[in-house]
């Protein structure tokens, strides 16, 4: 009898430690199948854009950048679904293993109990069971049989629970095997169909890259154009921003000079004005303390951010950057690009001050906000929907981005951060 319940508990550990793991490796199958979602999502967002370049038969660099990023969306889209694949094929084998474990243990415990049902029968009068007792030599012996019977009638109702539950047990592995074919089946159909639009793909990117190739002149023109477009818009926001912080500083050097004056004449000034200049200087130093605390929480969110815009993809990155077509040509990007769909709003990345409002010739409408220490640029604005001093809060819509439609479409926000006078590279800010 004791070894029965040793084996009933050795049984139990067998099956709950094939449940944990089960548990563990389909935690890794839901983790690709978010990544895999993700990625589709972003695809959205890329193939209404291609759709959006499909008003212009032209090849053009905006159509060369979109057909990239689509295909190394794809590509990642792809190399998911091939480690989902596998992961689902390591499970089902495991199911199925785990399946067979499972029977084979139910077969033993139907036989264990086979044996317990014809043990029963054979000593099933009741006349047997009390001469087994009343045969005792003892009163102690007697109790302890009286125990035994007690205790082989609980553990004959313990083996039909168990059986029961075993039973319960294969068909969940069942629903399980069933449940990750036919997502295994849904994953394999539509990688051959991401596979096929990946190929014809890069048929296309091929053609608008030797097409292009082939208007170096033009290119080449207009890369001078934009470049020239570019620096005037950084001169400019780099001399607002000086001018706001050289502002900055002199009102704490007055600041500083009045409170050194206010020092040294206390003695001479009446009751009320010096309340009213205390409370003067205290607005002033609350005002350093709010900014810093913004500062601080600002520095402390870098790499969670939000973008500022709802959906896109960085199509310029920030510093030096290869052409992607003319071999031996660089640019050097002050911010970085995001290329969005028609009709997108820039939004606020964080709390903070709107301090400026601008126009460029040839690069529309920005706006500058001020986070403590650190601020941020939004160009190539149509509309401005904030105004000089107002408050904004993360994600709140601060202009619409200008959408050119001599360049198929193109919806691209230029987006700039700075801490003081020194220029950052935004992307490690935004959240991943």
């Amino acid at each position: 009898m004791h070894f029965s319940f040793q084996h009933k508990f050795f049984l139990l550990a067998f099956l709950l430690s094939f449940s944990f793991a089960l548990c563990v490796s389909s935690q890794s199958v839901k983790q690709l199948e978010e990544q895999r979602k993700q990625t589709l999502q972003q695809l959205e967002i890329t193939n209404k854009l291609l759709n959006e370049t499909k008003q212009s038969q032209k090849s053009s660099l905006n159509k060369l950048t979109i057909l990239d990023k689509s295909i190394k969306e794809r590509t990642r889209l792809v190399n998911t679904m091939n480690k989902e694949i596998e992961q689902l094929d390591i499970e089902m084998k495991k199911l199925a293993q785990e399946k067979a474990e499972l029977e084979k243990k139910l077969q033993q415990l139907k036989n264990d109990y086979a044996r317990l049902v014809q043990e029963a029968y054979i000593n099933r009068s009741i006349y047997s069971k009390i001469m087994f007792v009343l045969s005792a030599e003892t009163f102690d012996q007697s109790i302890r049989r009286l125990r035994y019977l007690k205790e082989y009638s609980d553990y004959r109702k313990m083996q039909v629970k168990e059986i029961e539950r075993v039973e319960k047990e294969i068909q969940q592995k069942n629903d399980s095997l069933a449940a990750h074919k036919q997502t295994l089946a849904q994953v394999v159909k539509q990688k051959e169909i991401e596979t096929k639009k990946l190929s014809e793909e890069k048929k296309k990117e091929n053609v608008v890259l030797n097409d292009l190739k082939k208007k170096e002149k033009n290119l080449r023109s207009e890369i001078t154009a934009q470049q020239k477009k570019a620096n005037e818009l950084n001169k400019r926001i780099e001399y607002l921003i000086a001018e706001e912080i050289r502002k900055a500083e002199a009102k704490k050097k007055a600041e500083e000079k009045l409170r050194q004056e206010s020092a040294k004449g206390t003695s001479k000034k009446t009751a009320k004005e010096k309340s009213a200049e205390q409370a003067k200087l205290a607005a002033a130093a609350a005002l350093t303390k709010e900014e810093a605390l913004l500062s601080d929480n600002f520095e402390s969110n870098k790499g969670r951010l939000p973008w500022p815009v709802a959906n896109g993809f960085i199509s310029g990155h920030f510093g030096i950057q290869q052409h992607p077509v003319l071999k031996y040509v660089t640019t050097n990007n002050k911010g970085i690009y995001i290329q969005t769909t028609a009709n997108t709003n820039a939004r606020a990345v964080f709390d903070g001050t709107v301090t400026q409002r601008f126009a460029v010739p040839g690069s529309n409408n920005a706006v500058i906000i001020q986070h403590g220490e650190y601020r941020t640029v939004y160009a190539n604005l149509t509309e401005i929907f904030v105004t000089v001093g107002q408050k904004v809060k993360a994600k709140q819509p601060i202009g619409r981005i200008y959408t050119d439609r001599d360049k198929d479409n193109k919806t691209e926000l230029y987006f700039q951060l700075w801490k003081s006078k020194t220029l950052l590279d935004p992307e490690p800010w935004l959240a991943h």
